[in-house]
């Protein structure tokens, strides 16, 4: 049975390939979310795609250039989501696929069972016998006999794909699943040898050094090559560049960036980093784990029974390697290259302990010679190779200065782009200091055109890098800094940029000198200063309570100090500024009351009561993150029906006047004994919320349903609803629609003359909206 398909299509050659992949999806299920981000990841790996930008069907044939895309493609990716077959288009192409020869037909199945797709159950049930009806519906008997055989060949390619090896996407995290996705077909369609990212100036030894290496005769123990030098010289643009060059040779590879800095800044910095490498490696489905020595044995594991490609980038400490790569070894043609500042590292950690070593070369970086320097600070300041007439002896001088140091030229080079002012430069040339590292990147803040811009970079160095943008501006903004455009501001002056995940990324040398500034305002008395991020500090400034309204934010995470002891709240009372406050495992004794009325951010992770006091000042907060806390119930309740009597958390408010009606994002998550949470109408302008469970193993037992009261359903509460996030591994008091999706229906009665709107809020729970009066 042929596919009809518009008059005029032309098969193209099988060698005349214009696309690495054409993507089959139904654009109402994954345009805005899986699909959008797999291509986006796809295109930065330098595979071309073929993505089809109409949203609806728009007639019974599959357009031309669809046929042609479809045949003109290495290798087809096939999203099968839950309304896949709903769209005969998305059939149509599934048909014309699995007929195309020698072509990578790659299946997803995208929340939805194989054995659905390969017996039309459930959802493909359903519109298999759509269209069967709209076919018995046809009134031509030469056009139902044709429909009838289109049916055939879906009903027939649907069997065909479900048999095929595919990838499932539930238990994984998208973005690992999308790199494992990629990874595989960058392997498979022997990219040729070209990077996503151009290649660095003035590397081309070092990369030819590292492909030599990658290239020689493997040892059987595997190989280790240490790539050294000081802190911004570029160890981690060489080797990102070469593991982009280079990692479609390898079935497993990963690159791992930033990984001391990442271990810094948070606690679980080293468990989250062993958790990416393991899913970036397995082949299986993600697993997630407390303790990081569990993800060190399935690391070690996998590289010591599979050839892997591994970029370790920024290992700081023998904790980190040895997390990362264990003890067992490497199989033969294992090719493994760590960036440090440190040379002895590699050799101290436990893999050199073994009998069976592997082999091991450094290879240390060193600063760029006067001509690439000069190429260097060029493209920057002029976006091109030479100095623009006029500014060659000005340039060389700028150079000379910089004493080939990478990030100094590039920081330096961006701040003079369009400020082509002979006067503007030779100022600049006179104010150059003795050390071109700390002396640039000061002045690269220093020119920041504003302070609000100056202020942000502080507040971001201080307590912000690697936080989700949105979450950043939302409450920085509450503390009256224009965070959206000073974002962008600082990534034009190249002090700031934003990652894949939208999280904000600053250099470590850049972190460090916004860190020395706030230092610098009082040097040995930290509590006139406007932050403090140092754990010891913190602690001390609390302990001796010398806290003053010059500190605008503090964190404190008592896990990092080897001291169990409680602290006062009355260390809070003369802080009248303080806005931004972070206290993890911190035991507080005495009034909550004594908290900053100021607060916009507040993160008080194990916390240890049950209920959040109602005397904690709450009134401008935005933003509230009690993860991994004893709290059993949050929200606004009311005794007796009146709303007058507030219990625990607000005490006595009226609806004029909300404690919390400044909240906007909210975070629960790993709350293991909450078992309620009520009262949403008393947020109004809550816009993010997290509930979720246990993050390794579902719900306490005798917490297995999680109750949520809404008394009325107000036009503003609406949009709030559709944000919450609850993702559950054990029951809610739900009705259970197979095993793809959940029904969570608050209120009880169900009558014809009630609305119901079903809103889908996390990824396998629906939840049914009754009226505008709900129940619990």
């Amino acid at each position: 049975m042929d596919v009809p398909f518009s008059e005029g299509s032309s098969s193209s050659s099988i060698n005349n390939h214009k696309h690495d992949v054409f993507i089959s999806f139904r654009g109402e299920d994954t345009r805005r979310n899986f699909i959008d981000h797999l291509n986006k990841t796809l295109q930065h790996a330098n595979i071309s795609t073929f993505l089809d930008e109409e949203k609806i069907d728009t007639g019974k044939v599959l357009k031309p250039e669809l046929v042609n895309a479809i045949k003109s493609s290495r290798a087809s990716i096939i999203v099968l989501s839950k309304n896949y077959a709903s769209s005969s288009w998305c059939l149509d192409e599934l048909v014309l696929i699995l007929k195309q020869p020698n072509q990578i037909v790659i299946p997803i199945f995208y929340h939805v069972e194989p054995t659905h797709v390969r017996k039309q159950e459930s959802t493909f049930g359903d519109a298999i016998a759509e269209h069967t009806r709209q076919m018995k519906a046809e009134k031509d008997a030469d056009e139902r006999t044709q429909s009838a055989q289109r049916i055939k060949g879906w009903i027939d390619a649907l069997k065909q794909v479900a048999n095929l090896k595919g990838e499932d996407v539930r238990g994984w995290y998208e973005t690992v699943f999308i790199k494992k996705i990629v990874d595989d077909l960058n392997y498979r369609l022997h990219v040729p040898s070209r990077s996503a990212l151009p290649e660095p100036i003035g590397m081309k030894d070092s990369i030819n050094f590292v492909t030599s290496w990658l290239k020689k005769e493997p040892s059987d123990r595997g190989d280790v090559l240490t790539i050294f030098g000081m802190r911004g010289i570029g160890k981690t643009s060489l080797a990102q560049y070469v593991h982009g060059l280079h990692c479609y040779e390898f079935v497993t590879s990963s690159f791992i960036k930033d990984i001391d800095r990442r271990c810094d800044d948070k606690l679980y910095g080293l468990r989250d980093i062993a958790a990416e490498l393991y899913g970036c490696i397995s082949k299986g489905s993600s697993t997630q784990d407390y303790d990081v020595s569990k993800y060190t044995s399935k690391i070690e594991n996998i590289v010591a029974n599979e050839k892997v490609f591994l970029v370790l980038d920024d290992i700081n400490t023998l904790d980190q390697l040895n997390a990362l790569l264990g003890r067992k070894g490497f199989y033969q043609g294992s090719k493994i290259i760590i960036t440090t500042r440190n040379t002895w590292l590699t050799e101290s950690c436990d893999l050199f302990k073994t009998e069976v070593k592997p082999t091991h070369e450094k290879h240390k970086l060193e600063g760029l010679d006067d001509t690439e320097a000069l190429e260097l600070f060029c493209s920057h300041a002029f976006k091109s190779k030479d100095p623009k007439k006029g500014y060659g002896e000005m340039s060389e001088k700028f150079v000379n200065y910089c004493r080939g140091h990478r990030l100094t030229l590039e920081v330096l080079g961006m701040s003079l782009y369009n400020r082509q002012d002979v006067a503007y430069w030779e100022d600049r040339i006179e104010g150059l200091g003795k050390d071109p590292v700390e002396n640039e990147l000061r002045k690269s803040f220093d020119s920041l055109p504003s302070d609000n811009d100056k202020e942000l970079f502080k507040h971001i160095a201080c307590f912000f890098v690697g936080t989700d943008r949105v979450y950043t501006e939302t409450i920085l903004k509450a503390c009256k800094i224009r965070a959206n455009s000073g974002i962008t501001d600082l990534m034009d002056n190249c002090l700031l940029s934003v990652g894949w995940n939208n999280e904000l990324v600053m250099h470590q040398l850049l972190q460090e000198m916004g860190r020395h500034i706030v230092r610098q305002e009082s040097p040995d008395k930290a509590w006139k200063r406007s932050r403090l991020w140092c754990h010891e500090e913190s602690f001390k400034v609390l302990k001796e309570k010398k806290g003053t309204r010059k500190v605008l934010g503090l964190s404190l995470d008592i896990r990092r100090l080897e001291i169990n002891e409680p602290l006062e709240t009355e260390a809070l009372r003369k802080m009248d500024e303080l806005k931004l406050l972070q206290l993890n495992c911190v035991q507080m004794n005495g009034s909550y009351e004594n908290f900053p009325k100021q607060l916009r951010w507040l993160c008080m992770h194990v916390f240890p009561l049950d209920y959040i006091p109602s005397n904690l000042p709450m009134k401008y907060l935005v933003a509230l993150d009690m993860s991994y806390s004893n709290i059993t119930s949050f929200g606004v309740s009311y005794c007796d029906s009146q709303p007058q009597k507030r219990q625990r958390l607000t005490g006595s408010c009226s609806k004029d006047k909300k404690l919390l009606g400044s909240l906007k994002i909210l975070n629960l998550s790993f709350c293991d004994m909450l078992c309620s949470v009520v009262g949403f109408e008393d947020f109004p302008a809550l816009e993010r919320n997290r509930f979720s469970s246990k993050p390794y193993g579902g719900i306490r037992k005798h917490n297995e349903y999680l109750s949520i009261k809404i008394d009325s359903l107000e036009t503003n509460m609406q949009s709030m609803i559709k944000t919450i996030g609850i993702w559950f591994g054990k029951k809610i008091r739900a009705a259970c629609h197979g095993t793809d999706r959940c029904v969570f229906r608050i209120g009880c009665q169900m009558s014809n003359d009630k609305s119901v709107e079903k809103l889908v809020i996390g990824r396998r729970l629906e939840l049914l909206v009754l009226g505008s009066e709900l129940g619990s």
